[in-house]
């Protein structure tokens, strides 16, 4: 199995602005993009992750390039043109592609280094491929290293204990225009993971009350009741903002859910005391033009870039010994793809010795025919065991661990010294 068919195609919070990104935003039904993918024809086996921050395909293809030009148009749904699309997408190929989700799952491609958010939704993204029968033995062998790659990284290193998640840089981005959080209400639309994350950490700075509003009222409600909150319809969003301080909204809309006009008559209600949204959903829930009203602080994901980390420095010695983990356990799933590529050779060279004994023994017992069948089998026997002590030390020498490079290039060697690939012109 050549690693060049293994590829990462994708785009993130470094390499687009989230205008682009929400192009690239899917409905929650995970069925609808893998339908989409499996008719891509050379996209043997595949896996779609699609975070707030992140859209990424990950395909393993006998036409690499053909295929990644029909993965790129699936992604921006045609909506620009391919050229146009390359200056917001990462091609990652080969050990690059491995190295790079190793990275995602460690979280040290995340916007914030060390949130633990990302790899729960790399585990769903696995668990969908697997339930649409996308993920083949590449893929699965390739993951469950990208999991155990994290997990490593998270007990020998310290990366975790000072994570931080986007949730909670909402919290600390709230934290610097309020500079005191209790007393404050605080209102979450969405009841996803971010949102349960953002009411704990708002609870932990002592905010008076959480809302929870949710389109699914059931929802809203049991998170409301984790925190001692107050659940409210999707509705009701409107009014209650009255009386909220703060507003993280994280929704699956695809449309905006709070405009400009909606808030000016609202703002003279609360006879414009400031209040705080964040916006950290893709596509964005918020109106951007709610930033020219007076007292209205907006803030989308990609402003928490801005957000003063205040364990920044302590994650980035860890990240140096997680990077250095990475590389490692990259090097080693180069070995596992090497020893792959050597079963097809020595199958080749066993068929090819095997072929050349049989004919050359029916030529010799062709011309002996005063054998008897027991004669014969032990000559048979004989020869097949000259056949397979000829080429015992030529395949231990094979098998031997090199580099990805150092391996290919004996294969090639290797394959050319016993003719394996002869030239379709010759006549031998």
């Amino acid at each position: 199995m050549s690693a060049e068919k293994i590829m990462i195609l994708g785009v993130n919070h470094k390499t687009a602005p989230v205008e682009i990104r929400e192009r690239l935003a899917f409905t929650n039904d995970p069925g609808t993009p893998y339908r989409e993918l499996k008719v891509i024809p050379g996209c043997e086996e595949f896996t779609f992750l699609s975070t707030c921050n992140r859209v990424e395909v990950l395909f393993v293809s006998s036409t690499p390039v053909e295929t990644e030009k029909k993965v790129r148009n699936f992604l921006f749904n045609n909506s620009m043109s391919y050229e146009e699309a390359g200056q917001y997408v990462y091609l990652h190929q080969g050990e690059d592609a491995i190295q790079h989700l190793f990275r995602v799952g460690a979280s040290l491609d995340s916007m914030i280094v060390g949130e633990p958010q990302i790899l729960g939704q790399l585990k769903q993204a696995y668990r969908d491929a697997s339930e649409q029968d996308a993920a083949g033995l590449i893929v699965n062998r390739l993951m469950h290293k990208a999991f155990s790659v994290a997990k490593r990284i998270r007990t020998e290193t310290e990366i975790g204990s000072s994570a931080v998640s986007i949730s909670y840089a909402a919290v600390e981005l709230a934290k610097k225009i309020f500079g005191d959080l209790k007393n404050k209400i605080a209102m979450l639309v969405g009841a996803g993971e971010m949102a349960e994350l953002a009411a704990q950490h708002l609870m932990n700075q002592g905010v008076a009350e959480v809302l929870v509003a949710n389109r699914t009222f059931e929802r809203a409600v049991n998170l409301a009741r984790c925190f001692n909150g107050k659940p409210v319809a999707l509705e009701e969003l409107i009014p209650q903002l009255e009386h909220v301080d703060i507003l993280i909204s994280s929704t699956g809309s695809p449309d905006i859910i709070l405009h400009s006009q909606d808030m000016k008559p609202i703002m003279r209600k609360r006879r414009n005391q400031p209040i705080f949204l964040i916006d950290i959903a893709v596509p964005r829930d918020l109106d951007p033009k709610l930033n020219d009203l007076a007292n209205v602080y907006l803030y989308g994901i990609d402003d928490l870039n801005n957000v003063v980390d205040i364990n920044k420095a302590e994650r980035d010695k860890e990240a140096v010994q997680a990077e250095r983990i990475v590389t490692e356990e990259t090097l080693k799933f180069m070995l596992w793809l090497g020893s792959m590529e050597v079963t097809p050779t020595i199958v080749t060279i066993r068929e090819k010795a095997d072929a050349i004994r049989k004919a050359e023994l029916a030529k010799t017992l062709s011309n002996l025919n005063n054998l008897s069948e027991e004669e014969k089998q032990a000559i048979e026997k004989m020869t097949s065991t000259m056949m397979n002590k000829i080429l015992h030390h030529p395949i231990i020498f094979l098998k031997k661990e090199d580099s990805h490079t150092d391996k290919k290039i004996k294969l090639a060697y290797f394959r050319k010294v016993f003719n394996l690939d002869p030239d379709p012109g010759n006549s031998e």
